[in-house]
């Protein structure tokens, strides 16, 4: 696969115009049209630019190395998470909001003794998920 190929997969993969895709690029359709189509050249600063708005490795883009994208953040992670559940009305958002809430309003001495407590719970949970698998 070109990397020209890899442009037109990201368009496909984002589910974008092309000339939708050129405007987050600074640039029109046509010039999309072309790069795909392979009459032109990616240049460095379009790679660039694709990887950033679009959040691909270089490699990738570049010589098709994989992975496609970097590894989340567990931080990025945690805040596709939290989106998602606020995008949604549910019994469930509001619980985890009163807990937060809640949580927030501790003094640190106590917000200290919910951390241990919870770091408990986990390692007791991978105790007996490691007693499980074996």
């Amino acid at each position: 696969m070109t990397v020209n190929e890899r442009v037109k997969e990201i368009r496909k993969t984002e589910v974008l115009t092309m000339e939708s895709f050129g405007e987050k690029l600074g640039v029109g359709r046509t010039a999309i049209s072309n790069i795909e189509n392979g009459k032109r050249n990616v240049t460095d600063q379009m790679i660039k630019s694709i990887c950033r708005e679009f959040g691909y490795r270089e490699e990738w883009l570049r010589d098709g190395i994989e992975p496609k994208q970097p590894p989340k953040l567990e931080e990025d992670e945690l805040a596709e998470y939290i989106e998602d559940l606020l995008s949604t009305d549910n019994s469930t958002y509001t619980l985890i909001k009163s807990i937060l809430k809640t949580y927030n309003k501790l003094d640190d001495k106590s917000k200290q003794v919910i951390n241990n407590t919870i770091d408990e719970l986990i390692a007791e949970m991978k105790k007996e998920t490691t007693t499980e698998i074996n």
